[in-house]
Protein backbone atom coordinates (compact mmCIF):
# COMPACT_ATOMS: atom_id res chain seq x y z
CA UNK A 1 0.00 0.00 0.00
CA UNK A 2 2.68 2.35 0.89
CA UNK A 3 4.20 1.74 -2.37
CA UNK A 4 1.39 2.63 -4.43
CA UNK A 5 0.69 5.57 -2.34
CA UNK A 6 4.05 6.91 -2.77
CA UNK A 7 3.79 6.23 -6.65
CA UNK A 8 0.16 7.80 -7.26
CA UNK A 9 1.67 10.97 -5.33
CA UNK A 10 3.58 12.88 -8.04
CA UNK A 11 0.74 11.93 -10.56
CA UNK A 12 -1.83 13.78 -8.38
CA UNK A 13 0.58 16.59 -7.40
CA UNK A 14 1.55 16.89 -11.50
CA UNK A 15 -2.19 17.54 -12.31
CA UNK A 16 -3.12 19.30 -9.52
CA UNK A 17 -0.05 21.92 -10.44
CA UNK A 18 -0.96 22.06 -13.77
CA UNK A 19 -4.52 23.20 -13.06
CA UNK A 20 -3.53 26.11 -10.53
CA UNK A 21 -0.88 27.13 -12.77
CA UNK A 22 -3.58 27.72 -15.54
CA UNK A 23 -5.79 29.78 -12.86
CA UNK A 24 -3.28 31.75 -12.05
CA UNK A 25 -2.33 35.63 -13.42
CA UNK A 26 1.23 34.50 -15.58
CA UNK A 27 2.06 38.55 -14.48
CA UNK A 28 2.05 36.93 -10.82
CA UNK A 29 4.25 33.79 -11.31
CA UNK A 30 6.29 35.98 -13.33
CA UNK A 31 6.85 38.81 -10.42
CA UNK A 32 7.16 35.72 -8.19
CA UNK A 33 10.28 34.55 -10.20
CA UNK A 34 11.62 37.72 -10.67
CA UNK A 35 12.44 38.34 -7.11
CA UNK A 36 15.89 37.90 -5.55
CA UNK A 37 16.41 34.38 -3.77
CA UNK A 38 16.95 35.75 -0.42
CA UNK A 39 12.87 36.77 -0.57
CA UNK A 40 11.23 33.59 -2.07
CA UNK A 41 13.10 31.96 0.58
CA UNK A 42 11.36 34.14 3.20
CA UNK A 43 8.11 34.13 1.00
CA UNK A 44 8.48 30.57 1.07
CA UNK A 45 8.44 29.28 4.36
CA UNK A 46 5.49 31.64 5.28
CA UNK A 47 3.23 30.37 2.39
CA UNK A 48 4.16 26.42 3.47
CA UNK A 49 3.51 27.08 7.10
CA UNK A 50 0.60 28.87 6.77
CA UNK A 51 -0.60 25.59 4.52
CA UNK A 52 0.45 23.08 6.91
CA UNK A 53 -1.19 25.33 9.68
CA UNK A 54 -4.54 24.94 7.82
CA UNK A 55 -4.33 21.16 7.11
CA UNK A 56 -3.26 20.45 10.72
CA UNK A 57 -6.03 22.74 11.80
CA UNK A 58 -8.56 20.76 9.53
CA UNK A 59 -6.94 17.42 11.31
CA UNK A 60 -7.70 18.19 14.62
CA UNK A 61 -10.96 19.56 13.55
CA UNK A 62 -13.04 17.10 11.60
CA UNK A 63 -13.41 13.86 12.85
CA UNK A 64 -12.74 11.34 9.80
CA UNK A 65 -9.69 13.46 9.26
CA UNK A 66 -8.80 13.63 13.26
CA UNK A 67 -9.23 9.42 13.11
CA UNK A 68 -6.40 9.35 10.60
CA UNK A 69 -4.26 11.73 12.40
CA UNK A 70 -4.48 10.19 15.92
CA UNK A 71 -2.17 7.89 14.58
CA UNK A 72 0.75 10.21 14.99
CA UNK A 73 -0.63 11.73 18.31
CA UNK A 74 -1.06 8.12 19.81
CA UNK A 75 3.07 8.60 20.55
CA UNK A 76 3.70 8.27 24.69
CA UNK A 77 6.76 9.38 24.73
CA UNK A 78 8.38 12.49 22.75
CA UNK A 79 11.75 11.27 20.49
CA UNK A 80 13.05 12.68 17.10
CA UNK A 81 11.53 9.18 15.51
CA UNK A 82 7.96 10.41 16.67
CA UNK A 83 7.77 12.86 13.73
CA UNK A 84 7.83 9.45 11.46
CA UNK A 85 4.60 7.52 12.94
CA UNK A 86 2.13 9.53 10.24
CA UNK A 87 -0.35 7.70 8.51
CA UNK A 88 0.28 7.86 4.51
CA UNK A 89 -2.90 9.56 3.90
CA UNK A 90 -1.60 12.21 6.52
CA UNK A 91 1.36 12.99 5.03
CA UNK A 92 -0.24 12.96 1.51
CA UNK A 93 -2.57 15.89 2.42
CA UNK A 94 0.04 17.71 4.72
CA UNK A 95 2.57 18.00 1.83
CA UNK A 96 0.42 18.90 -0.47
CA UNK A 97 -1.04 21.88 1.52
CA UNK A 98 2.41 22.50 2.68
CA UNK A 99 4.35 22.05 -0.71
CA UNK A 100 1.77 22.80 -3.80
CA UNK A 101 1.31 26.13 -3.46
CA UNK A 102 4.89 27.17 -3.20
CA UNK A 103 4.99 25.36 -7.00
CA UNK A 104 2.43 26.68 -8.06
CA UNK A 105 3.11 30.53 -7.37
CA UNK A 106 6.41 29.64 -9.41
CA UNK A 107 8.85 29.74 -6.32
CA UNK A 108 12.35 28.66 -7.63
CA UNK A 109 13.30 25.20 -7.03
CA UNK A 110 16.22 26.22 -4.80
CA UNK A 111 14.18 27.66 -1.94
CA UNK A 112 11.58 25.06 -2.12
CA UNK A 113 14.35 22.58 -1.44
CA UNK A 114 16.15 24.57 1.36
CA UNK A 115 12.05 24.68 2.85
CA UNK A 116 11.82 20.67 2.43
CA UNK A 117 15.25 20.28 4.21
CA UNK A 118 14.85 22.57 7.14
CA UNK A 119 11.41 20.80 7.39
CA UNK A 120 12.81 17.58 7.90
CA UNK A 121 15.45 18.40 10.28
CA UNK A 122 12.94 20.56 12.22
CA UNK A 123 10.31 17.85 12.60
CA UNK A 124 12.76 15.86 14.14
CA UNK A 125 13.51 18.56 16.84
CA UNK A 126 10.17 19.33 17.87
CA UNK A 127 9.42 15.91 18.63
CA UNK A 128 12.98 15.31 20.10
CA UNK A 129 13.15 14.74 23.77
CA UNK A 130 14.52 18.08 24.73
CA UNK A 131 13.21 20.46 26.68
CA UNK A 132 14.01 23.58 24.85
CA UNK A 133 12.91 26.80 24.55
CA UNK A 134 13.97 29.17 22.26
CA UNK A 135 12.85 32.02 24.55
CA UNK A 136 11.48 35.64 22.99
CA UNK A 137 11.99 33.37 19.45
CA UNK A 138 8.80 31.28 20.76
CA UNK A 139 6.62 33.75 19.05
CA UNK A 140 8.04 33.27 15.74
CA UNK A 141 9.66 30.07 15.84
CA UNK A 142 8.54 27.00 16.86
CA UNK A 143 10.73 25.02 19.06
CA UNK A 144 10.64 21.71 20.77
CA UNK A 145 8.75 23.05 24.20
CA UNK A 146 5.59 24.70 21.86
CA UNK A 147 5.28 21.32 20.22
CA UNK A 148 5.72 19.39 23.16
CA UNK A 149 2.01 21.02 24.33
CA UNK A 150 0.56 20.07 21.11
CA UNK A 151 1.22 16.31 21.58
CA UNK A 152 0.10 17.09 25.89
CA UNK A 153 -2.43 14.83 26.73
CA UNK A 154 -4.06 17.85 29.23
CA UNK A 155 -7.04 18.80 28.40
CA UNK A 156 -6.03 22.68 28.13
CA UNK A 157 -3.54 22.01 25.41
CA UNK A 158 -5.76 20.34 23.32
CA UNK A 159 -6.01 21.56 19.67
CA UNK A 160 -3.42 24.05 20.17
CA UNK A 161 0.21 25.01 18.51
CA UNK A 162 -0.64 23.87 15.36
CA UNK A 163 2.25 25.57 13.24
CA UNK A 164 5.07 23.24 11.94
CA UNK A 165 8.11 25.99 12.21
CA UNK A 166 6.35 29.52 12.17
CA UNK A 167 4.61 29.71 15.57
CA UNK A 168 3.46 33.53 14.78
CA UNK A 169 0.60 31.26 13.12
CA UNK A 170 -0.78 30.31 16.32
CA UNK A 171 -0.18 33.68 17.66
CA UNK A 172 -1.98 35.26 15.24
CA UNK A 173 -5.09 33.17 14.65
CA UNK A 174 -4.99 32.46 18.44
CA UNK A 175 -4.04 28.62 18.82
CA UNK A 176 -0.50 29.51 20.76
CA UNK A 177 -0.78 28.12 24.19
CA UNK A 178 2.86 28.05 26.17
CA UNK A 179 2.12 28.46 29.92
CA UNK A 180 4.94 30.23 32.03
CA UNK A 181 6.62 27.94 34.30
CA UNK A 182 5.26 24.79 33.17
CA UNK A 183 6.22 21.82 31.07
CA UNK A 184 4.20 19.11 29.32
CA UNK A 185 4.46 15.96 31.25
CA UNK A 186 1.89 13.62 29.47
CA UNK A 187 1.67 12.63 26.24
CA UNK A 188 -1.04 10.21 24.08
CA UNK A 189 -4.26 10.54 23.43
CA UNK A 190 -5.53 8.22 25.88
CA UNK A 191 -6.29 4.70 24.33
CA UNK A 192 -3.38 2.16 22.62
CA UNK A 193 -3.36 1.86 19.41
CA UNK A 194 -1.82 -1.21 17.04
CA UNK A 195 1.71 -1.84 16.88
CA UNK A 196 2.34 -2.94 13.46
CA UNK A 197 2.13 -1.06 10.21
CA UNK A 198 -0.49 -2.77 8.49
CA UNK A 199 -2.99 -2.63 11.48
CA UNK A 200 -1.91 1.40 12.01
CA UNK A 201 -2.93 1.51 8.30
CA UNK A 202 -6.67 0.44 8.61
CA UNK A 203 -7.24 1.40 12.26
CA UNK A 204 -8.69 4.90 11.47
CA UNK A 205 -11.46 3.34 9.05
CA UNK A 206 -12.74 0.92 11.98
CA UNK A 207 -16.17 1.96 13.54
CA UNK A 208 -15.77 0.89 16.71
CA UNK A 209 -13.21 4.23 17.30
CA UNK A 210 -14.16 6.30 20.55
CA UNK A 211 -14.43 10.03 19.85
CA UNK A 212 -11.37 11.62 21.41
CA UNK A 213 -13.13 13.75 24.28
CA UNK A 214 -15.36 9.98 24.94
CA UNK A 215 -11.72 8.54 25.51
CA UNK A 216 -10.65 11.49 28.06
CA UNK A 217 -13.53 11.11 30.40
CA UNK A 218 -13.25 7.45 30.46
CA UNK A 219 -9.49 7.86 31.14
CA UNK A 220 -10.03 10.80 33.92
CA UNK A 221 -13.11 8.48 35.51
Amino acid sequence: MRAVVNSSLPIAAAFILAASRQLLPAGLLAAVAAQPLWLQLIEVFLVADLGFYAVHRLFHSIPALWRIHQIHHSIEEMDWLAGARVHPIDQILTRGATLLPCFALGFSAWTIAVFAVAYHWHSMLLHSNLRLSFGPLNRLIASPDFHRWHHCRDREAWDRNFAGQLSLWDFAFGTAYLPKGRQAERFGIGEVLPETYPAQLLHPFKRELRPRDSAAVQESG
